[in-house]
């Protein structure tokens, strides 16, 4: 099951204690995360809402998390259910370290929906569009 919670009815209690825990160790930035990862749980997981943990590590501004994630092979640009990508979501929360490990894992800033570069030009966030669009391959 790729969405850990699309269903959780079906998932045996104590399961569903521990992808929920997992979940909140990505919001936390609980570096223990990597070794369930490790152990084979699957780092693309995703949640009800279809965040996966590096969205969610991402979004709260675990830089440290996000690049363990990524090394452990995270899809830096898996979308959430609403289209979103994990490159415009620290922009809209100014985490400028996390979207600097991003960037140089290759995410693609026109990537989800919002996109990066939208989302940039949507926030005010001028100090990073030129580097974006750089990323992008639109200079």
């Amino acid at each position: 099951m790729s969405e850990a919670t699309e269903n959780p009815q079906e998932l045996p209690a104590d399961v569903q204690e521990l992808v929920t825990k997992l979940f909140t160790w990505a919001r936390e930035g609980n570096l223990d995360l990597v070794e369930y990862v490790k152990q084979g749980v699957n780092v693309d997981l995703k949640n009800q809402e279809g965040n996966s943990f590096l969205m969610l590590a991402a979004y709260n501004g675990h830089p440290e998390l996000v690049r363990a994630l990524i090394d452990l092979g995270a899809d830096v640009d898996a979308p959430n259910r609403r289209g979103q990508a994990p490159l415009a979501g620290v922009l809209f929360k100014k985490e400028d370290e996390v979207l600097d490990v991003l960037l140089e894992a290759g995410a693609d800033p026109l990537a989800g929906h919002p996109n990066a570069i939208d989302s940039a030009r949507m926030f005010g966030r001028e100090d990073v569009l030129e580097r974006l669009t750089k990323a992008a391959g639109q200079e």
